[in-house]
This record gives structure tokens, sequence and C-alpha cells, in this order.
């Protein structure tokens, strides 16, 4: 039975989190760029499609098992890479990677933690990616990157839509920083593990402008892959030209997203721009989605456009926020059960039968 008094479905966990979260941290978490319409245009591109179903399939066993890049997954949901979950509480990372082990799927850990790699790596059975900023100090990026490679991260998730950061104008407002006590603990020992506030701004936005390197190109991506063995997969592409140009250049896979609607407002929501992406790639590697994510239908919408998996994020967020540990479980069975709801109502067994066709 369901307990009457836990949300019943992820939308529920933004208000309950909200309650608990201070002003800051919350508006950090929810806010995107500008007017905010990218972020909002992430979910309704999820409502506008609509599903063809099939009938008598036979779909009395199902399964949603599969993998991504060698690594398993019990229903094709992955956590996203965000920032600063101390925010959020005091387990932060180590709480959603724990989470992560027990629903069997995938975290991707951001550069920009609370808790360094190798403790989050170290803290349960669940494969962790690496989310990789490139840094201005191209010696504190390699040796993230050889970090990484020893802890035990499996792939490397560059992120290439953030030459600068988008303007928030909530965390302008709140002058966004990190509280006394956190720190980015991954850059600590490079000399870049605080995040003050700033007089007229936000203080990530400062952050980001003195340290990250806006002057990335291609060519970064072979240098990127000449310094580990680990595949990489570059997140942020919203277009079929520039994920062809990531496989010339040995991308392992493809992200598509728009930094939650974080960066660039107006830009094409992600599913949007799925097929396009999708059809580039033409099932060379594997293709993934983040941005709007809420239901079941919705993973499956997007396995149907052409992703291979989905990446789960504010939702996780607010499971943290208001529940800890057990709130991200609860986040991912909610949405674990509503996709295979999703499978048999559609009249599909596994995730190969989960096809174009289906979607109107």
């Amino acid at each position: 039975m369901t307990d009457p008094e836990l949300p019943i479905n992820l939308l529920e966990y933004e208000p309950l989190a909200a309650q608990r979260l201070s002003q800051m941290a919350y508006d950090y978490y929810a806010s995107g760029a500008t007017d905010e319409l990218t972020l909002r245009d992430n979910r309704a591109a999820f409502e506008r499609r609509k599903i063809r179903f099939r009938v008598l399939a036979g779909v009395g066993e199902r399964s949603s098992r599969g993998q991504v890049l060698g690594a398993p997954f019990e229903f094709p949901v992955l956590i996203a890479p965000m920032a600063f979950q101390g925010l959020a509480h005091a387990d932060a990372e180590l709480a959603t990677a724990r989470a992560a082990g027990a629903a069997g799927t995938v975290m991707v850990l951001s550069t920009l933690s609370n808790v360094a790699l190798e403790e989050v790596v170290a803290a349960g059975p669940a494969p962790v990616w690496f989310q990789l900023y490139v840094y201005k100090d191209r010696e504190a990026t390699a040796a993230l990157v050889r970090r990484a490679e020893g802890a035990g991260c499996q792939a490397l998730v560059l992120t290439v839509d953030a030459p600068l950061l988008g303007r928030r104008e909530r965390d302008v407002r709140n002058r966004f920083h990190l509280p006394g006590g956190l720190q980015a603990k991954n850059l600590h020992a490079a000399g870049y593990g605080q995040l003050a506030p700033v007089a007229s701004d936000s203080g990530l936005a400062a952050y980001v402008g003195s340290l990250l390197d806006p002057n990335l190109s291609w060519e970064d991506l072979a240098w990127l892959r000449s310094i580990t063995k680990l595949p990489v997969l570059v997140k942020g592409v919203v277009r079929g030209d520039d994920a062809e140009r990531a496989l010339a250049a040995g991308a392992a896979g493809i992200v598509v997203s728009n930094h939650g609607g974080r960066q660039l407002d107006t830009s094409v929501a992600t599913l949007d721009c799925l097929e396009e992406v999708a059809s580039a790639v033409a099932g060379q590697v594997p293709v993934l989605l983040d941005g709007g994510v809420r239901r079941g239908t919705d993973v499956l919408k997007a396995l149907a456009l052409g992703a291979q998996a989905v990446l789960l994020g504010r939702p996780i967020l607010w499971g943290l926020g208001s529940r800890g540990q057990a709130g991200v479980e609860h986040v991912l069975e909610l949405l674990r059960v509503e996709f295979d709801q999703a499978l048999a109502l559609s009249g599909c067994s596994s995730l190969s039968e989960v096809t174009r066709d289906l979607i109107a």
C-alpha cells in the first residue's frame, strides 16, 4: 500500500523540498536562464507528444533492464550531474550515490560536488561517471581526470554547453554562494574550492567566468581523449551536425541537453531535437537525453525517439532535499513503476520493442 504521508509522483516532491530548503538553495536548483522559457518548454515538449499504443501484445512478462557503455541499469534512467548537493542535505552526493546503488542505476557526478569524487565512488555499488568542466588551468583539469580514473569512475561526461554561465536571475537576486562549510571539494587541492558571494551577481557566474575555459573546441575533445582511457561522452548537444562532429572527434556517447534550461533561454527543448541527433548518430554510440523528465511516459517517449536512456535531474534534488537518501530512492522507485506501467500499456515487453511508431 502507498504511504499516505509520501508523495505519489515526482511532481509532488518539489513543494515538499521547497518547504525545507533555504530560498537561495531552492532557487538555485529550480531556476532556469532569464525568462525560463526553455526550462518550461523542456517539460511541455513531453506533454505535446502522444503515444500510439499497441494492444493484444502479451505484456504479462516485462523487463526494463539494459546497459549503456557497459554499465547495467534496472530501468533506463540514470542520475544527471548536479552541483552542490550539500545545499539539499548533509549527506549530499553520498546519499545520491547510495540511492543509485539501491535502484540499480548509474550516477553521473558533477565536477562541482560537495563531496570528493573518491568518497562518492566508494559510497556504494552504483557505477559512477564523472562530469567534467574544463578549467583554464589544464593541469588542474588533467589532475581531475587522473583522479576520476584512479577512483574507479567508468566514464567521463564532458559538458560543452557552458563556455560561460547563463544568466540565472534568481541567483543574481540571491547573490548565490556556498554557505560556510561547503566547498567544491574536487577542486580544493587546486585552490578552486571556494565559491564566495559577490557584490552584484551570482557567485557561481563569477566562478565560472574566472576559472572555466570559454575557448573549448573540438580539438580539446581530442586532447581529453589523449589523457584518459575512459570513454568520453559529450553533454550539451542539440544539433545533428554537432553530433556528427562529436563522433568524428571520438565521442563514446552523446547527451542531448540544454543544461536543464539554465544556459541559453529560448533554446530548443531537448525532446524536440532528440530525433535529429539520434538520426545523425545512427546507432554508432549511445544517445542519452536530459531535461523535463517527470513521468514514466516521458522515459518511453524519449526511448521511442532515439535515446538509449534518460538522465533525471531536479526530482533527485527534491527527493534529497526532503528525505535524504530515502527520498532519492523513492523518486527513482516511483519513476520505475510508472515506466513499467507505460511499457505494458503501450504494448511493449522490453526496451527493444519501444520504437518510433509509438509516437504520433
